[in-house]
């Protein structure tokens, strides 16, 4: 980190207000300035002692470069940064609604986009899943093709049908030559239930993807819930009474800020903090996309995340919590570095984390075309079928990007391997 020059030494030259109100921001973000009933207490720069400065009114300090100019010096600078910052803690709900942009929809491609998606979403589905390799058969009777059965539960959440009524899906996928055997609902159960299938529908999100990489360089990262029809119970003892309160999972993912496609999923039981999967996210995301910013809210700060966004290659914009304290910014410069960016130029940070909201926007895609809550009751399946609403979703971004953008989606052949023991535990 470059070193911040706070005080003008004797032999400096005096280089005017400029370099006051440089080093007046520089002691607003790394010295804690106090409020007392005469103003503000500065501490000195030189460690000895500090000075009393008021705002109200004509400005005033007590310092020697006050006294002998009677012109603003850097402890005055300084203390009025701060009355900036304070006043724009609470102003980011405004800023935010300040900076919000309408955009006008492309109606024609967005019309071919839905009247072509179902008929669409089936053949790259179908190309998708034809991408994982298929383990060699062992013993015993022969095994329908794990591709087969990755579509056949695609086919099923996207659907948002029971496993029963899906089946004339299934027959009706393999008279177009979508599925080479029609699997029993029995069997699509039993393949969701499976944690041996969570590691390839993660592979399939991130590939599902790859088509976007020329588009997408800001991303966003945020959890969101999925209800299930799992009900904790237990006895309220202090009202007397039985209670209950549904199960849920998390969801944690990273996506691209402008066509919503998600580009990393992690799924978590219910109450795991958003940021013990970000590590994951960010890693992923990074081995298939160029990354420029990461936008996440106040959940995710802290000095290791900061520090892997930038051995990423992108920036950082994670807004700082009301109780962050200055002095807490001396022992790490990237710390220092970014809450000085934020306080002092909140608008142009503000302007930058508001791409955040395109997570929001992701979770409400997929809530609203696939539905916020899981059927399975396992909890292994209700894993897998988050990754495949997830998944679902992936693939009608691409389908909206084939109208809007121009996009041709073309996936990496055999380069998802499926474990043999996930073919070979399933019995058609």
């Amino acid at each position: 980190m470059e070193k911040l020059v706070l005080a003008l030494g004797p032999n400096d030259p005096d280089d005017g207000d400029y370099g006051r109100r440089q080093r007046g921001m520089a002691i607003a973000a790394l010295v804690p300035v106090e409020k007392n009933r005469l103003g503000y207490k500065v501490p000195s720069q030189s460690g000895n002692g500090s000075y009393v400065v008021s705002v109200d009114g004509e400005p005033f300090c007590t310092c020697q470069d006050f006294q002998e100019r009677q012109k603003p010096c850097k402890h005055i600078f300084a203390v009025n940064f701060i009355i900036q910052r304070e006043e724009r803690l609470d102003g980011d709900a405004i800023a935010t609604k300040a900076m919000r942009v309408t955009y006008r929809r492309d109606w024609p491609a967005y019309n071919a986009a839905q009247t072509n998606e179902q008929e669409l979403f089936g053949t790259l589905l179908r190309e998708l899943c034809a991408t994982v390799t298929q383990p060699p058969q062992g013993k015993g009777r022969p095994r329908l093709p794990i591709s087969d059965m990755l579509f056949a539960v695609g086919l099923k959440v996207y659907g948002t049908m029971s496993g029963r009524r899906a089946m004339t899906d299934f027959r009706n996928a393999q008279e177009d030559g979508l599925l080479s055997n029609c699997p029993s609902f029995s069997t699509a159960f039993r393949y969701m239930e499976d944690p041996a299938l969570t590691p390839v529908l993660k592979s399939l999100i991130e590939q599902s993807a790859v088509p976007l990489r020329a588009v997408e360089a800001d991303f966003a990262a945020d959890a969101t819930g999925f209800s299930t029809s799992v009900y904790d119970r237990w006895f309220d003892s202090k009202w007397g009474k039985e209670r209950r309160r549904a199960q849920f999972i998390k969801a944690h993912i990273m996506c691209g800020v402008n066509t919503k496609v998600v580009t990393a999923a992690e799924i978590t039981s219910s109450y795991v903090n958003d940021s013990s999967a970000f590590l994951g996210l960010l890693t992923k995301t990074g081995e298939n996309f160029t990354m420029s910013e990461v936008s996440a809210d106040k959940a995710y700060l802290s000095r290791k995340n900061l520090r892997d966004i930038v051995n990423a290659g992108a920036v950082p914009y994670i807004p700082f919590k009301s109780n962050t304290k200055p002095e807490q910014t001396h022992s790490d410069s990237l710390w220092a570095k970014t809450y000085h960016y934020f306080s002092l130029h909140r608008e142009e940070f503000m302007e930058h984390y508001h791409k955040r909201s395109n997570v929001e926007t992701a979770f409400s895609m997929i809530k609203a075309k696939f539905g916020g809550f899981l059927r399975s009751k396992n909890s292994e399946a209700q894993v897998n079928e988050a990754l495949v609403k997830i998944l679902c979703h992936n693939i009608c971004v691409l389908i909206q990007a084939m109208y809007a953008l121009g996009v041709e989606p073309e996936f990496e052949a055999e380069k998802i391997f499926a474990s043999k023991a996930l073919v070979d535990a399933k019995i058609s």
